[in-house]
């Protein structure tokens, strides 16, 4: 029997510890990755924490938990999803093209890097919270205030995928300058940054349909208590799209070799 024939694929397709353990070295060794992912999300905080009105009440807290939540949503979203539009970096000194030598899966390469991005996007969360703590405007039950926390980590997930199928798209250094705005678009359109009963009705149900509006409910349901089944069903739907995407593109990236 042939070396090739005989070659067995890796469990999990390749995804293990020490995969892991190399990404997140390599990242954290990046000093301007780690700045960005602890004084971005620090800067969206102390923007905000000087403007009135955040004692008004809003679900189990007040307006300063609902601002604080999404701050922390938009911050984790930003941060998961410059770490995986890292892929266009490593294409374009011809990483991807190496992985096709290897057995490794593109899904199981897709969720190490959204695993990776989750661990900054925790940074992130963590750092906003931590101000709006300090601040002393944001007013929820612990309880509440640590499941925000978790139910937004889990929600960056989609950003991370995002990222990645971003940089396997776009070359180079571009896929930030996409990435970037872009997701502020997204955040303004989805009713992260401003509650969607404030717009028009045609804007209204054009923000149902867009990958923020699923977590931004998501995430401030342990606050506000409400939850469409709709905005569950989009959620879900988005992180399958760029899930999908990204290893679609992936694969038609390492097959050029």
């Amino acid at each position: 029997m042939s070396p090739v024939a005989d070659r067995r694929t890796p469990p999990l397709g390749g995804f293990n510890l020490t995969l892991l353990r190399i990404e997140l070295r390599r990242l954290l060794r990046n000093r301007r990755t780690v700045v960005f992912t602890l004084l971005l999300p620090a800067g969206l905080a102390l923007t905000l924490g000087g403007q009135s009105g955040w004692e008004q009440p809003v679900g189990e807290g007040n307006v300063g938990a609902y601002i604080l939540i999404s701050m922390a949503m938009y911050g984790a979203a930003l941060t998961a999803a410059s770490v995986g539009s890292m892929v266009a970096l490593e294409r374009s000194v011809g990483w991807s093209r190496q992985l096709r030598l290897t057995p490794l899966n593109p899904v199981a390469y897709i969720l190490t890097k959204a695993v990776v991005a989750l661990t900054m996007g925790a940074l992130a969360i963590v750092t906003v919270n931590i101000i709006g703590k300090v601040q002393g405007k944001a007013d929820m039950p612990v309880s509440v205030w640590v499941t925000a926390m978790v139910v937004t980590l889990f929600c960056t997930l989609t950003f991370a995928a995002l990222g990645v199928f971003v940089g396997y798209v776009v070359p180079g250094e571009n896929a930030m300058q996409i990435l970037g705005p872009g997701l502020a678009l997204l955040s303004f359109l989805g009713g992260l940054f401003i509650p969607l009963s404030q717009y028009a009705p045609v804007v209204r149900h054009l923000a149902y349909w867009t990958p923020m509006y699923g977590v931004s409910e998501i995430t401030r349901a342990p606050l506000t208590h409400e939850l469409p089944w709709y905005a569950l069903v989009n959620a879900i739907a988005w992180f399958l799209v760029f899930i999908a995407g990204a290893a679609w593109r992936m694969s038609k990236d390492t097959a050029r070799v």
